[in-house]
């Protein structure tokens, strides 16, 4: 099985829909078995999407539907057309920039048995970027959950506090469990995030026979404005030991075009 998990920042790059067709361009090649995306963005203001054109579509909240400029939906159309048919949901935390609904997605090749999504913040404040939720598909008896969640020392909505809320969740789940996306805590600093992750969820990165330096930031970017070095805070968990033949650092540049202000993972897990 392959998974790939990247948050796209979409709409905020320079020449998007270039970006767009490459990253289409990639997933046709990769045919990733599950993907995670996080930042996904629509305007507040553009058209709703045509109720036919959803007919792969799981919905997970009536509040706020799909606009014609949803980046996964635009993905997931353009990836139809060219041969690859993806089930996938979408649901918003929060406004981004003042002007989108920014959230997450899952994509899957397989059918969609069951969505579920919750609030990881405290806040659930619609208009607050700290608004954090989470979603999950289960598909072939597998839950597959997309997250962005909060900093570590953040005074309003910090880590431990998102990290105890996802823990009582996902702690029911009795099938196995993937969490794909961007953490927003660096492996590299100790006692924090990762350390806390770390405690009771396996890191697909280390189980790798196969992998590379892992950074998923290069420089400096929104949260992380300090930052001159490589960072790895975009992962895949899983909570039980799995084989993994390969974990690469994806649209970096070298291993496929640059689409975002973040790197992908994508990794590969023998069944």
């Amino acid at each position: 099985m392959k998974f790939l998990t990247l948050n796209t920042h979409s709409w905020m790059e320079e020449n998007p829909l270039e970006k767009l067709e490459d990253l289409c361009d990639a997933i046709i090649r990769h045919a990733f078995d599950v993907i995670a995306l996080q930042e996904v963005n629509q305007l507040m203001t553009s058209p709703l999407v045509e109720s036919s054109e959803l007919t792969a579509f799981y919905e997970a909240n009536k509040e706020y539907p799909l606009k014609e400029d949803n980046f996964a939906f635009l993905l997931q159309q353009k990836l139809k057309e060219k041969g690859l048919a993806y089930y996938w949901t979408w649901e918003p935390s929060h406004i981004g920039y003042d002007i989108y609904d920014e959230g997450l997605a899952v994509l899957s090749l397989h059918p969609i048995q069951e969505v579920y999504s919750f609030f990881a913040s405290e806040n659930t404040a619609y208009d607050d970027y700290k608004s954090r939720k989470v979603i999950g598909i289960k598909s072939a008896d597998h839950w597959f959950f997309s997250l962005h969640l909060g900093w570590w020392h953040d005074e309003h909505d910090p880590f431990p506090a998102q990290w105890e809320k996802c823990t009582a969740v996902f702690d029911r789940l009795k099938a196995p469990v993937f969490l794909m996306g961007d953490f927003n805590n660096s492996a590299q600093v100790e006692r924090e995030g990762y350390e806390l992750v770390t405690q009771t969820w396996f890191d697909t990165y280390h189980l790798a026979n196969q992998k590379d330096a892992g950074f998923t930031v290069a420089e400096a970017i929104d949260g992380w404005t300090d930052n001159q070095s490589g960072l790895r805070i975009d992962y895949i968990f899983s909570n039980r030991l799995v084989n993994v033949c390969s974990s690469r650092v994806i649209f970096n540049g070298v291993n496929e075009p640059v689409v975002s202000d973040h790197f992908g993972i994508a990794v590969e897990i023998k069944k």
